[in-house]
């Protein structure tokens, strides 16, 4: 369905991930890069990890649209979303938006214009990605124009996402066909590198629509059959019950020849996944998701005690679960 992304990963034997300085992140047991003879781990790499911060679970809480930022991080090739600042747009900086990835796997850019392009997608370096983002968001905001910022090893103590953006505002996704909202419709000519890292993305994007009929549901479609996935925000516990119900009760169907088949567990949300068939469409699953809505929010309220045809529902839901972070 998707493959794991790990949430940190140390360099491959003589491959530079993250910088520290100028010290590039290799493996533990590698030679450490300064040229000391001691093994990474025992010399500039003790200070990397000290500064590898406890693995959070769910780096997007308290943010307006979190099981938005859990798809766009996870699920969605394509997307872009204006960023509102708690404190306003810095002095020459005309916007700040999110995207899905950016070229050469950029985390951000300051684009000539002052404005900034924050990547979701990109590896993190600690176990707080919403400090990951927040540390380069805020080293664009200060960078000069024209200027792509590079990957770093982020610091233990710092502001997060949480700390920067107004929870209040609204997070409106907008999915693309493919990347070229990475060139402005200004630009004269894209940089070679840009445009065959463009050619490349467009290649590989799965066809993806978010539905309008209920939150934070997306229709791709693969070769061999199109899925929708649907990012909840219900207590994972909760939530496997109440599809249990529904499934023992046979209306967890999105219509003919659909089928629940399993879930994502993606930064402590779930994200359950159909199988529909290669000719519905994405406007066809809008009234089958509203009304499973509906279904699923009546078999949330329920307290009873689950039966056993339902608790054998549960643990075949259980079973097919792949976590992704």
């Amino acid at each position: 369905m998707a493959k794991k992304r790990p949430q940190t990963k140390a360099g491959k034997s003589g491959q530079a991930q993250v910088t520290n300085g100028e010290i590039p992140v290799v493996g533990a047991r590698e030679p450490c890069p300064c040229g000391s003879g001691r093994r990474y781990k025992a010399c500039h790499g003790r200070a990397a990890a000290h500064a590898v911060t406890e693995l959070v679970q769910r780096p997007f809480e308290g943010l307006a649209g979190e099981c938005d930022w859990v798809a766009l991080r996870e699920l969605v090739p394509a997307a872009t979303v204006p960023l509102t600042l708690k404190d306003g747009l810095p002095e020459g900086v005309p916007s700040v938006t999110l995207a899905t990835v950016l070229p050469m796997a950029w985390p951000a850019l300051r684009r000539d214009d002052g404005s900034v392009l924050l990547a979701l997608q990109n590896e993190a370096t600690s176990g707080d990605l919403a400090r990951d983002l927040a540390d380069t968001l805020q080293r664009a905001l200060e960078a000069e124009p024209g200027t792509p910022i590079p990957a770093r090893r982020v610091p233990a103590e710092g502001p997060r996402l949480q700390d920067l953006l107004d929870a209040d505002a609204e997070f409106a996704p907008e999915v693309h066909t493919g990347f070229e909202f990475w060139i402005p419709q200004s630009a004269d000519g894209a940089d070679p590198e840009v445009a065959a890292s463009l050619e490349r993305a467009n290649a590989a994007a799965i066809p993806t629509v978010k539905l309008a009929s209920v939150d934070s549901a997306y229709w791709c479609e693969t070769p061999d059959k199109n899925h929708l996935r649907w990012v909840m925000p219900y207590p994972e516990e909760k939530l496997l019950d109440a599809l249990a119900r529904l499934q023992a009760a046979g209306s967890t169907s999105l219509g003919a020849d659909t089928r629940l088949v399993g879930s994502f567990r993606a930064h402590g949300l779930m994200v359950p996944v159909w199988d529909l068939p290669t000719a519905m469409t994405a406007e066809e699953c809008e009234k089958p998701a509203a009304a499973f809505a509906e279904r699923l929010a009546g078999a949330l309220a329920s307290d009873a005690p689950l039966t056993a045809e339902e608790r054998r529902a549960r643990g075949g839901l259980t079973n097919r679960q792949v976590t992704l972070s």
